[in-house]
Parts: C-alpha cells; structure tokens; sequence
C-alpha cells in the first residue's frame, strides 16, 4: 500500500514537472541603472518585476543575486550601459549569475547601448569598444539582446547571437504628428544621422536638410553650415544621442539665423554630461525631446520624456513567443503608405 502511494505521488510530481519544463515562464529582473524603466516594461507586459539584489563590498565590488528561481525561464535583464562603467559590470554579472543558476534562455535587454561611439578604427591605436562589449556580453552567457538606436546600425555585426535592433521612430513619429506643424522639414544635426532622419521624412513626405559639422576634438565643434533652405520653415531636428548639447544649440541657432520659423529636436538617448542642461535651456530650440533609455539627472522647462516601455515590452513577448518584430519597424510602416 505504501508503495503505491508512493509510485503515484512520484508520477504525478514527475509529470508536473514536466510540465513545467516544457513551458517556460518570463522573468524581468532590472539592474541599477535602469530600475525605473524595467518596472515600467514589466507592467506593460503583464508580470511582477523579479527580485534581485546587488550586494556591495565595502570597497565598492558588487555582486548580483537572484532572490528567486529561474531555472528553466526566459531571463530578461534590463540594463542600460552609460557612465559609470559599473552599470556594464553590473549586467555582465547579472547574466553569468542567470547562466549559472540554469536560465534557459538569458536576453540582455539594453535600451542605451554604451560604447557604440568606439564603432571603427578611425585614428591610430585606438581601441573598438563597442566590439568588445559584444564580445563580453556573449562571453558572459547572453543569448539574444535587444537594443535601440545603435549609434551605428553595423554594431549588430559584431555579435555572433541574434540582435533585435529597434527603432526610437515609434515612439516619435505620432508626437510628431499631434504637433501639427504647417511646413515641417527634418533636419540632420550632422552627416551621420542622414538615414535616420531621411527615413522619418520619407514618412511624412517632408524635406529634409543636412547641418554640417567639424570638429576639432571630442565634444567641441569648430564650424557648422546648414545645406539645404529653412526659410519659413518649421524645423525637426532628429538625432540618436544628446551628450553636451552643443551639437543641438549650435545647429538650431543657425538654422534659426538662415530664416526657420521654429526649431525643435527629438534625441532617443539623453546622456546630457557636463553643461548639457545648461547648453540646452540657453538654446533656441522650443523643446527637447527624449526617451527614457537613461534617466534624467534633473528636470528641464524644455525637456520633455518620451517612454520607451511599450516597445520594449512588445518586443519582450514577441521575443519569448518566437513572433516577428517587423511591425515595430518604420520601412513596416512606410509600406503600408505607399
């Protein structure tokens, strides 16, 4: 009778347990620097944010522990890696510590990718950073990642796992578009940002003009020209990064002296280091737009928060379901206009 029992309770954990094991759940945990956000993509999509905790050292070294199970579990670590470098230690822990308790699939979920300006070898004996930072996230453990806004789209080259590589332009054009602005150009605040900005016009069927810049080193521009006419016209200025805020004062008060009527600029990721608010708030631009892929380190009358919540939490369930993400992308929609 004993025995019984006991061959019956076996047989009902094990095939519980089976069950279990062929249908994996979704685990969102947060790292430090992007606490805020990871509780905002855990409400979109439906689940309680998972519980971690970074321990620290007296000395400063840290350590991530995941205070509940994870095995077998689709593991999303939502971490932006800007300044100071700890947030990149901290993610690249938080996945080697998912990987040694058993995760079953680890998604690095990076909504500001740090080090992407290191993209080439464009001076002697330099290092390529954003490579290498591939490279340790995939030494770590990471299985896919999802990112936005690459400051180059090539990056995703440099991974040998499979990179979701979204488009800030979901979350800007319908701003753009309850504006209402009557003779709406876009503008790039240099060469670089050409095919961003010319996609986005492309979708509203507007002119486009190009804002020149030299520099003469990292953070300081030695001249600027504006190619295109701006004459009566209401001015986007659409662009990946604001750092300083130089790049974006300087090109909107020339493009305001060529005869623009208003300026104002829309940049996913704001970094804002050094006098950035400052550079900014003395600026002609209307307003400031971003995302919160890094949280701001204080508030400005002319900065105004986008959340990219949403679309991270549409790409975290069509990820987990092995569901395409084409329809987040901006060539999805220019289709469907045409």
């Amino acid at each position: 009778m004993n025995i019984q029992i006991t061959n019956s309770f076996a047989k009902f954990y094990l095939r519980d347990l089976f069950t279990i094991t062929m249908d994996p759940s979704v685990k969102i945990f947060a790292g430090n620097g992007s606490n805020a956000l990871a509780e905002k993509i855990a409400q979109r999509f439906g689940a309680a944010l998972g519980k971690i905790n970074i321990q620290k050292f007296s000395d400063g070294e840290f350590q991530p522990i995941f205070l509940e199970s994870i095995r077998g579990d689709y593991v999303f670590l939502v971490q932006s890696t800007f300044a100071p470098a700890e947030n990149l230690m901290e993610l690249l822990l938080m996945i080697d510590a998912a990987k040694r308790a058993s995760a079953y699939k680890i998604i690095a979920v990076i909504p500001y990718y740090g080090f992407a300006r290191q993209d080439r070898k464009d001076k002697p004996r330099v290092a390529i950073g954003a490579k290498l930072i591939a490279t340790l996230l995939e030494a770590a453990g990471a299985n896919r990642v999802i990112t936005m806004d690459l400051h180059a789209p090539q990056i995703q080259g440099f991974f040998d796992i499979p990179v979701d590589h979204l488009d800030s332009s979901a979350i800007f054009i319908p701003y753009i578009e309850q504006l209402k602005l009557e003779n709406l150009t876009f503008a790039a605040p240099d060469v670089g940002s050409t095919n961003r900005v010319r996609e986005i016009a492309s979708y509203f069927n507007a002119d486009m003009v190009i804002c020149d810049k030299h520099r003469k080193r990292a953070n300081e521009i030695a001249s600027m020209v504006v190619i295109g006419d701006v004459k009566d016209k209401d001015i986007v200025l659409i662009d990946d990064i604001c750092d300083t805020g130089g790049t974006l004062a300087k090109a909107a008060g020339l493009l305001m002296e060529k005869g623009a009527r208003s300026v104002r600029a829309l940049c996913t990721h704001p970094i804002l280091s050094g006098k950035a608010y400052e550079n900014i708030e003395n600026s002609v631009l209307d307003e400031l737009i971003v995302c919160d892929t890094i949280p701001l380190k204080k508030e400005s009358p002319k900065i105004k928060v986008i959340s990219v919540a949403d679309l991270l939490a549409i790409a975290i369930r069509n990820a987990y379901e092995n569901k395409s993400i084409t329809s987040l992308f901006i060539h999805s929609q220019l289709r469907g206009k045409r």
